[in-house]
């Protein structure tokens, strides 16, 4: 499986240093360049697979990829030639000086001379991987299963689980897509990779003693690697990372139903965007092949994807690291520094859990989970990686650690950032077509987490320096978002009104779990509903939490007069509330509407407020009437 890849700890010098030509009579005509003509290029004729000037019918052509082609140039004219069609049964290797036939005739005191012999014992060395140990590296990929030596693991405790159990209404328990679960017994698919591909196909496959990647590899010379007894290796390789959608193998794979109905590549990604002719993540259907003792070293998916492993032959043994975040800090620290060549991460972690799969077994790996890998035996696998709308804060948290720790893009999860905005758009537009009511509460709060990061990215749009906002306009789907910030600053919206937050709040804690909460304090999502009072209105309460209202400048309240006069009015009374209606009115009673006398003592005050504005000065006058009505008898009061 395509992991987020470590930052290598070699310097260019380092790399460049094992890519320099140590002989002038070498194998390829690339490494018999001498040091002094590393800039000059061969001939065309000179690359493998091609024809040299004394090329015939009859000579024999190499049996395998494995017997590599010899070549040998003339040091006159320059022209390389194979070293099958000009040998007169010297070997390549003892030539000091070498001339064509042509070139021979040309001048009669030119000779081919050959290279003093060396001294050789006959006793059998170590072989030495002088560009790994130049690197700091050690070149036994045993090493890495000495390392587990001695330690200790936690038996493992995840659910094993049938096909058919491994659904939507899965999810809806509380642990689920949180820990690794394993299927036992699925189906397998395949048989001959290499035919079906295609065996010019390139394959990246990775040197385990260095854990980095070996060029020049194609799925048929792989093929003809992998079909080799282990002693006739030379070197423990691995390929992790053949991708393999577009091919006919993509018709004979099916990933399992949960991950089909959970990926964003395959739910969100518009269909009329993927397929032939179309850039899009193909992420989904990876073959892994592994030969006896490879290691894998400790890893997390890249963007933190989850991830189907389905065993087809041989077995694996995973180690397990869980994706808390002390564990996720120590990974930050081991990764992409000389930790990882010389430490077990697993004694930085917790616990470590050990898992055991056979053939036919399936495994679905969460998100963010760490892990690495051990081979037993020769092993065939068909996996992907997904993401999906259950963890999207962790999935944000590993793909912040590979900017931290400088993971090349190529080995990130290819158009991250474009496919969440696919997604943020289509959650954006169910919600104003209200077909997103039945969202859980995990989806919810995921949903949030991808909403402030898509609002992180418009701000980048908006403050970012002109190379920063050029990516980030670049991975803006402009087919489908018209306005990316409006977009994203409503989505986050529109998640939290869903969630139970309050319209004019940006963030709330909630207190209470669902479940302790009577069904009137609830939302329909489950949340509580935050209580208003009313005198939560006042001028004081706070309600717009990011509005200050402009003070007033100056402030007088005057009483202007004061009065007592005599008339008739009704008496308040009773249990009839009929009176309030009258009292109300802005006229109230007329004297010929009733016969009881009535005292009215009355104040009358001015509020003058005065404050600066932005043509000029504001002032508003505020006239209060207070008035007091009694009657020369009590008038009865309600028991």
């Amino acid at each position: 499986m395509t992991r987020g890849r470590r930052r290598s700890t070699r310097s260019t010098a380092q790399r460049s240093s094992e890519a320099s030509p140590i002989s002038t009579r070498s194998h390829t005509p690339e490494e018999a360049l001498s040091v002094l003509e590393q800039s000059q290029e061969p001939s065309t004729a000179a690359k493998e697979g091609e024809t040299c000037p004394a090329c015939s019918s009859n000579v024999d052509q190499p049996s395998s990829a494995f017997e590599k082609e010899k070549w040998i140039r003339c040091d006159v004219c320059k022209t390389w030639y194979h070293w099958r069609c000009v040998e007169n049964g010297e070997d390549v290797d003892t030539i000091d000086k070498w001339y064509c036939k042509k070139c021979l005739a040309a001048d009669d005191t030119r000779g081919i001379t050959f290279k003093a012999p060396a001294r050789k014992s006959s006793r059998k060395r170590t072989q030495r991987d002088y560009a790994n140990l130049n690197s700091g590296i050690a070149s036994d990929p045993s090493r890495w299963t000495r390392m587990l030596e001695g330690k200790a693991f936690c038996s493992d405790p995840f659910k094993r689980m049938k096909g058919s159990d491994v659904g939507i209404s899965w999810l809806e328990e509380d642990d689920a897509l949180l820990e690794p679960i394993i299927i036992e017994n699925p189906e397998g698919l395949v048989d001959d990779i290499a035919e079906i591909v295609g065996g010019d196909t390139p394959v990246e496959v990775i040197d385990v003693a260095s854990q980095s990647t070996s060029p020049g590899w194609t799925l048929g010379k792989w093929a003809e690697y992998f079909d080799l007894e282990p002693s006739r290796r030379d070197k423990i390789l691995n390929v992790i990372s053949l991708e393999v959608s577009g091919t006919k193998l993509s018709d004979m794979i099916l990933p399992p139903r949960i991950v089909r109905e959970l990926d964003w590549v395959e739910n969100f990604w518009p269909s009329t965007r993927k397929g032939k002719g179309h850039v899009y993540p193909k992420v989904q259907l990876y073959c892994l092949m592994g030969v006896a003792t490879a290691w894998t070293d400790w890893h997390i998916d890249f963007a933190g994807s989850s991830v189907y492993y389905h065993i087809l032959s041989g077995s694996k043994v995973f180690y397990f690291i869980k994706p808390t975040p002390a564990n996720l800090a120590a990974y930050e620290r081991w990764s992409g520094t000389e930790l990882q060549n010389h430490a077990w991460l697993g004694d930085m972690a917790d616990e470590v859990y050990k898992v055991e799969l056979t053939q036919g077994n399936t495994m679905i790996i969460p998100t963010g989970w760490i892990h690495a890998v051990y081979t037993p035996v020769d092993t065939l696998v068909f996996g992907g990686n997904f993401l999906h709308s259950y963890n999207v804060a962790t999935q944000l948290r590993v793909r912040n650690i590979e900017i931290v720790t400088q993971v090349p893009k190529k080995f990130r999860f290819p158009m991250f950032s474009r496919l969440c905005w696919y997604v943020g758009d289509k959650y954006l537009r169910d919600f104003k077509g209200h077909s997103n009511t039945a969202l859980s509460s995990r989806v919810l709060s995921s949903l949030l987490a991808l909403a402030e990061f898509l609002v992180s990215e418009a701000r980048i749009l908006e403050r970012g320096s002109d190379q920063a906002k050029k990516e980030a306009k670049d991975q803006i789907p402009a087919d489908r978002i018209k306005d990316a910030p409006a977009m994203a600053r409503e989505l986050r919206w529109r998640v939290k009104l869903a969630s139970g937050y309050q319209s004019e709040e940006e963030s709330q804690v909630r207190t209470r779990k669902s479940k302790d909460r009577s069904p009137a304090d609830t939302t329909s999502n489950g949340f509580k509903r935050r209580r208003v009072d009313s005198g939560d209105f006042g001028a004081d309460s706070g309600r717009f939490r990011n509005f200050k209202p402009k003070a007033w400048d100056g402030l007088s309240t005057t009483t202007e007069s004061e009065s007592t006069r005599k008339t008739t009015a009704p008496r308040p009374g009773g249990e009839d509330d009929g009176w309030v209606q009258g009292w109300l009115d802005i006229n109230g009673y007329t004297e010929s509407m009733v016969e009881d006398e009535a005292k009215v003592e009355s104040v009358r005050e001015v509020t003058v407020k005065v404050r600066r504005s932005g043509k000029g000065v504001e002032r508003q006058r505020i006239e209060r009437v207070v008035e007091n009505w009694t009657w020369a008898e009590p008038f009865p009061v309600a028991e």
